[in-house]
């Protein structure tokens, strides 16, 4: 029997939905953008009714275009942009305010607080995390803080928070289902990764009313059942996992030591570490892996910024291209950067720095430079960002007592650049191995729905259904790339100046 899976695929500057049959191929796929909104410097915001409306649009399309029904498909998993922060009326469904995205800053000030508050090390200790404006805690303080009305109608049990597949979930089932899973939980500072459940002392530290958090439950498993309005049948929501944790999953990285990283708007790499809690001293996150059971798994990430979004600076602001897919033609018009290092520090920096003041910068300008400079050296800026995330995390792995990350499993929209994956084996020198499909954090979801319902029997099954594109091999000395990494920090530390 055919088993068809539909993955909700709601990411930060687009929905898509993707059908995928029973060994992972892609059925039918339908994509819509979504409007990203800048109310002011370092703020940003998306339409929660965008959000949703694209969202059920594209899925409605990917069965339309793959000439199906609901009464084809098994179940429905969601892969989500982690972080973002919604509050919405309880009764009416309406949203008290714009989605505040990840990328946004304004809870800076909040967070500056926490850690005056000594609490930097409680924090890292429960959750994983860092302090930091990126996590959803202080995004949510500053909605109760700053939207009329918002904090005395949460205390009165009247609002509802939520990531975006916790708001996803509430509108597919007409209101009636509050949830999310332990691997979206674990993004909002709020989440003891320990005990999987909300943080009593952290919600009191940050002034957050329990009554609005959602029940969580581990990423594969029953979450609720789709309306009939939504699609026709009331079909099982089977599986739930934030996109990086997914793509992780959908790249069947199951096992402590295995890596991936995923080149989309930001760069987000993970290594799985089982279920062993391992802190990082090395200024990366611990977080919690997607999860089959109410048994904790654990990852370590680093998480760039500004990956993509770098191309997309381009084609935008400089007007430097038409089209993203032309920017490896005009990075491969040069032979190399030509000495031009770019720190695309747009919204500060990620691990493992953890600078929120660095902005970005372009140095090793000269009278020769040309757009295919700059456009070669914003490409390898990925890479650069990539590599000191990898570097960091094999340094913890050693000092756990494990190994170096063997080989990098990548994925994501960047990835189909050769010259890209190709610069990375070379800064990192371990194959970057690209995967059959590509679209892996869909995948995980598919496959987490899947396992919950009984298409999939286990991991094991999982693990043989995932199969290698190509297989970028290290071409530079060691030498070589440690000298090109030198050059990056000396780079960095020229963004990050006061």
């Amino acid at each position: 029997m055919t088993a068809y899976l539909l993955a909700l695929d709601q990411g930060t500057s687009s929905s898509r939905s993707i059908v995928f049959d029973r060994v992972g191929r892609i059925v039918s796929m339908a994509q819509r953008e979504l409007t990203q909104i800048y109310p002011q410097p370092g703020w940003v915001e998306h339409d929660p009714k965008e959000i949703w409306e694209s969202q059920i649009a594209t899925a409605r399309e990917a069965l339309l275009k793959g000439g199906l029904t609901a009464k084809d498909i098994r179940a429905a998993g969601i892969t989500n942009q982690r972080e973002t922060t919604l509050l919405w009326n309880r009764k009416t469904g309406e949203p008290v305010h714009n989605a505040i995205v990840w990328q946004d800053r304004r809870a800076e000030p909040l967070c500056a607080r926490l850690r005056e508050d000594g609490l930097t090390d409680t924090i890292r200790d429960k959750t994983g995390l860092v302090i930091d404006a990126y996590f959803s805690g202080t995004k949510l303080q500053w909605l109760l803080d700053n939207v009329s009305g918002a904090r005395t109608a949460a205390e009165s049990g009247e609002l509802a928070f939520g990531t975006v597949d916790s708001w996803l979930i509430w509108r597919l089932t007409g209101g009636k289902v509050h949830v999310t899973d332990v691997s979206n939980a674990s993004r909002t500072m709020l989440f003891n990764v320990h005990t999987n459940s909300w943080d009593a002392e952290l919600l009191k530290a940050l002034n957050i009313p329990e009554a609005l958090m959602p029940a969580v439950q581990p990423s594969s498993s029953h979450f609720a059942d789709v309306e009939v309005a939504s699609l026709g049948r009331p079909l099982p929501i089977g599986g739930v996992a934030g996109d990086q944790q997914s793509a992780l999953f959908g790249q069947a990285c199951f096992e402590a030591g295995m890596a991936k990283n995923t080149y989309g708007t930001g760069c987000f790499m993970l290594m799985h570490t089982g279920a062993e809690f391992q802190p990082s001293q090395n200024g990366l996150l611990v977080t919690s892996a997607a999860q089959t059971s109410a048994t904790p798994q654990y990852a370590m990430e680093g998480s760039v910024f500004v990956g993509g979004a770098v191309v997309q600076w381009l084609r935008d602001g400089l007007k430097a291209i038409e089209g993203s897919a032309q920017v490896q033609a005009l990075a491969e018009s040069v032979p190399d950067a030509g000495g031009v290092m770019m720190v695309p520090a747009f919204t500060g920096l990620g691990a493992p720095y953890w600078n929120a003041d660095a902005r970005g910068t372009i140095t090793g300008l000269t009278r020769g430079t040309t757009l295919g400079h700059v456009a070669r050296a914003a490409l390898e800026s990925i890479a650069y960002q990539s590599a000191a995330l990898l570097q960091a995390m094999s340094r913890d792995a050693v000092a756990a007592g494990g190994r170096p990350v063997a080989e990098l499993r990548v994925d994501g929209g960047a990835s189909v650049n050769d010259l890209l994956m190709q610069f990375q084996a070379d800064l990192l020198g371990i194959p970057v191995v690209r995967p059959e499909v590509t679209e892996t954090t869909a995948l995980g979801a598919a496959y987490l729905a899947g396992l919950s319902t009984g298409v999939y029997s286990d991991v094991s099954q999982l693990s043989s259904l995932w199969s290698v594109e190509r297989r970028f091999m290290p071409t530079w000395s060691r030498t070589q790339a440690n000298e090109a990494m030198a050059r990056w920090e000396h780079a960095v530390r020229q963004a990050v100046a006061p």
